[in-house]
C-alpha cells in the first residue's frame, strides 16, 4: 500500500536552478516566512513555502536559519527550564 505513493513520487521533478537564481539571503527571507507562507499556501496555488528553483546549498542554509533566528530553534526551549 506504501510502494504505490512511493513509486509515484519518482515520478516527480522539479525545475533545474540556474545561475543568478534564489540565493542565501532569500533562503533567509523565506525561511522567516515560511509559516505564513505555508497558511497561505494551503489556499492559494500560486504562494509556496520553498523557492523553486533556487541555487541550492546556500539556499537551503539561508532558509533553515531563517527559521531558527526568527522562529526560536530548540535553543529557545531549553533557556526556559525552570531548577528545582
Amino acid at each position: 500500500m506504501l510502494a504505490l505513493p512511493l513509486l509515484l513520487s519518482a515520478c516527480a521533478t522539479a525545475p533545474a536552478a540556474t545561475e543568478g537564481t534564489r540565493g542565501f539571503f532569500w533562503g533567509l527571507l523565506d525561511g522567516a516566512l515560511a509559516p505564513f507562507a505555508f497558511v497561505i499556501s494551503l489556499f492559494s496555488d500560486t504562494v509556496a513555502m520553498y523557492a523553486v528553483p533556487n541555487s541550492g546549498g546556500w539556499y537551503d542554509f539561508g532558509f533553515l536559519l531563517g527559521l531558527a533566528v526568527v522562529w526560536g530553534g530548540a535553543g529557545g526551549a531549553a533557556g526556559r527550564r525552570r531548577k528545582r
